[in-house]
């Protein structure tokens, strides 16, 4: 009686899935005539799920197998799709808003190893010492080996003022190294200001959050009422990403409108979709430097990107990361959700950037950052933001070329346009 009803519960579960498919993929389903194949392969999951439920030497309830082999379907087609329960799905609805509980880490899967994106400056990551293209192969002494992202972001998470030991391996290191980090309630500030020199403004994006656009047009009117901007440092170096949206609404601040920012293409027609600038307020009489590195992916790439498609600004640094594929959330009935890889997106010029990256116009590496011994707090800068960007200028190689480029753009302006002849619109 026992195992009929396994049989039972596993074909709810089978018909749950086989309704799933159908409606996300029902048009290639159809295409491709393979309903017939999908039904025998749902047989045969139902009849393994069976027998685990009725004969595994542990009793497990249906829901735990039920997401085990979603986790591991997901598994199987990209490091970017993954599963997430309903507590997961409601911290992740949580991270965009720009607060959450944790270490302050981008993290991604490369070649299979949970890999560092990015510290975000600030947070006790940071501080602790951890860098950009770190591997994390171990998390409170449990191997991170064929750990799905989500699981690995869950156990990082937790109450702010708990403790977490990740093993870390370096670049030029012999063995792993134990990181002790407390965890904190991570605020992310998306936005920072200052002035290089007058007439000369830096912005540093940190995240494409929610209010990312707004935030940029106020720090651009907050400088541009003082005087007219001359030019601009757009600082994406170390910015992981975020949203599709964000990442448009700031590169149509320095885009005319209807030229286009991204697009996207993907097997379900719904996921071909074209994002133009449609701002009403375009700053477009100054020459932009964006500054980008190894931790710039996402929606800095695409901004990076368009900008340099279409002349307006020069990319200096280092090759970003190179991701360049669209997550869907949806939302499932039980308060789970499922991200699932359903697009690539492309510059205005067509290049795609996963696994490529964006390339600078001018290559200037910085210098490897040190790191402190593990368990000591990294050196604080100053507190005050100007005072923290002029002590950022004496060292930071990459924006004193950025600098020296817009200075030597400005005094090229003034010695080739004729006198009372308007400004140039952008930097080519």
């Amino acid at each position: 009686m026992g195992s009929f009803r396994s049989v039972k519960k596993a074909g709810m579960v089978a018909a749950v899935l086989l309704l799933l498919t159908l409606s996300l993929g029902g048009a290639v389903a159809s295409k491709s005539n393979d309903q017939a194949a999908t039904y025998e392969n749902l047989r045969l999951f139902t009849e393994v799920l069976s027998i685990i439920q009725s004969q595994y030497v542990d009793e497990m309830p249906p829901k735990e197998l039920i997401y085990s082999a979603i986790k591991g379907t997901l598994r199987g087609l990209d490091p970017h799709s993954s599963f997430l329960d309903p507590e997961m799905y409601r911290e992740m609805q949580v991270e965009t808003s720009g607060s959450f509980g944790g270490l302050g880490i981008e993290i991604t899967l490369r070649d299979d190893i949970l890999t560092v994106v990015t510290p975000i400056e600030g947070t006790p990551a940071y501080r602790a010492g951890i860098l950009p293209g770190d591997r994390i192969v171990k998390i409170e002494g449990i191997s991170t080996k064929d750990m799905q992202l989500a699981d690995a972001v869950k156990k990082m998470r937790g109450k702010p003022g708990s403790k977490i030991v990740i093993a870390v391996i370096r670049e030029g290191w012999q063995e792993p190294k134990d990181f002790t980090i407390t965890r904190e309630q991570i605020r992310v500030q998306s936005v920072k200001s200052g002035e290089l020199e007058p007439g000369i403004e830096y912005i540093r994006l940190r995240q494409f959050q929610e209010q990312a656009g707004n935030d940029i047009e106020t720090a651009l009117e907050k400088y541009n009422k003082a005087k007219p901007i001359q030019g601009l440092v757009l600082d994406l170096r170390n910015n992981p990403g975020g949203l599709l949206t964000s990442s448009v609404e700031v590169a149509e601040k320095f885009l005319e409108p209807g030229k286009l920012v991204v697009y996207t293409e993907g097997r379900v027609r719904n996921q071909n979709m074209r994002f133009q600038a449609s701002g009403k307020h375009t700053y477009s009489d100054f020459p932009i430097v964006v500054l980008v590195n190894q931790g710039s992916a996402s929606a800095s790439e695409i901004v990076a990107g368009a900008l340099q498609d279409w002349g307006r600004a020069v990319v200096l640094g280092t090759q970003s990361f190179g991701k360049g594929s669209v997550q869907t959330i949806i939302p499932l009935s039980d308060g789970s959700g499922l991200r699932l890889t359903t697009a690539k997106y492309y510059t205005p010029k067509g290049r795609s950037i996963h696994g490529k990256g964006i390339s600078p116009d001018i290559v200037v590496e910085a210098p490897k950052p040190v790191a402190p011994p593990s368990g000591e707090a990294a050196p604080q800068p100053p507190v005050d933001e100007q005072a923290r960007l002029n002590d950022q200028l004496k060292k930071d190689t990459q924006l004193q070329r950025a600098l020296d480029l817009l200075k030597a753009m400005k005094i090229m302006d003034k010695t080739t346009r004729p006198a009372g002849a308007p400004a140039q619109t952008s930097a080519r």
